[in-house]
């Protein structure tokens, strides 16, 4: 049975926006989009002033140009290492076409242990990377969640997804759901249970699996990506870190970027100002298809979250309740875009046991300081 986006769950939203943080405030302090610090810049500038002489001049700059070749290179050396999953005991599989296709993005990463803790199909943890759809890659994505995987009960996936550099919008959900469609039409091949995959998110990838949580039989999101179209979407749970929810909403609240803007993450991926496209906005909006039949959340955000407003956390697990679905909200106070590990972990972990491995436990919507978590 389809299910298509519900309009009382978008515009205006102002009874969620009443149990939410944060208020609205001018420009000042904002940026347009993603903004990059050029801070060599300076550094240029200073050895002008420096000296008068040409050759002073010209052998500080030549210094400069050297440490900054060092920095790179060993900057690159560090992203190549990091770029391979570091999983003992794990057969790793990469680079996986899960589309039919040749496009490196629209490829998953797969670790089984080598050592399982019985015969039983093994559940899945998926992970989907942040990088405002327009950067990130899904390399490093098994080493985000190779922690929960240590008990020899969990196959891990990592999938990559088009950026919205490559392809607008509904591209990226498209991708996504092409790929927990693989997951199910392969589960026997690899041994996997099919009908128990959690989904783990950040920021962009946080939209991303919210998404799948919310929009399971929607055929306009579900798309036909893939050869394995007969499979359905429905994921067992979801883990939702500071993910946008309500883009046409983002500006009402304190955030160091322009989201209304042209260049901002949210209308790159739209392919237009969003305020100018609301109705395809409102397509890429989790809470847009929010009901009773979606998957249980659990979402983590911070308060001094200046990327993507605390409040987009707040109306989500708000529109999840209303409709009766299981949502439980760890607000991290002083947490910043990013926060994570520490105390956060330890409830991933016990939110997955239950809902792949039925490890009984209870959720509520807690609050964290910032210093009980690895990331500030």
């Amino acid at each position: 049975m389809q299910k298509e986006a519900k309009s009382d769950s978008v515009l205006p939203l102002k009874t969620l926006l009443e149990t939410g943080g944060g208020a609205p405030v001018c420009d000042n302090g904002k940026v347009s989009g993603y903004t990059k610090r050029i801070w060599w810049r300076g550094w240029i500038d200073r050895l002008g002033q420096a000296g008068q002489c040409p050759g002073v001049i010209v052998s500080r700059l030549i210094l400069l140009v050297v440490c900054a070749a060092s920095i790179g290179q060993a900057g690159w050396t560090q992203e190549s290492r990091h770029d391979k999953p570091l999983l003992t005991g794990y057969k790793v599989i990469r680079n996986i076409p899960y589309a039919g296709t040749d496009n490196a993005r629209q490829s998953l990463d797969l670790a089984l242990p080598l050592k399982r803790a019985s015969g039983k199909p093994l559940s899945v943890i998926a992970f989907i990377h942040g990088g405002a759809w327009r950067a990130g890659s899904k390399d490093g994505g098994l080493r985000r969640i190779r922690g929960f995987l240590n008990s020899g009960k969990y196959a891990g996936v990592s999938i990559g997804y088009r950026l919205s550099d490559e392809a607008k919008w509904p591209a990226q959900i498209h991708d996504c759901k092409a790929a927990i469609r693989w997951i199910k039409a392969n589960a026997e091949k690899h041994g996997l249970d099919g009908g128990k995959i959690a989904v783990h998110g950040t920021s962009a990838g946080g939209h991303l699996v919210a998404m799948l949580g919310t929009s399971a039989g929607v055929k306009a999101m579900d798309g036909s990506v893939g050869p394995h179209t007969v499979h359905n979407t429905k994921v067992a749970c979801v883990v939702d870190y500071f993910g946008p929810t309500n883009f046409l909403r983002m500006d009402d609240f304190e955030s160091r970027i322009v989201h209304d803007a042209a260049d901002s993450p949210e209308s790159q991926l739209i392919g237009g100002q969003i305020q100018d496209n609301q109705r395809k906005t409102l397509t890429a909006d989790p809470i847009s298809y929010v009901s009773k039949e979606d998957s249980p959340f659990l979402i983590m955000h911070g308060t001094e979250d200046m990327a993507v407003p605390y409040n987009q956390s707040v109306i989500l697990h708000s529109a999840l309740k209303k409709a009766d679905v299981p949502s439980a909200l760890l607000t991290v106070t002083g947490g910043g875009h990013g926060v994570g590990g520490g105390v956060l972990d330890e409830y991933v972990q016990k939110f997955i046991d239950h809902h792949l491995l039925n490890k009984r436990a209870v959720f509520e919507n807690i609050t964290i300081p910032v210093s009980k978590t690895a990331r500030r």
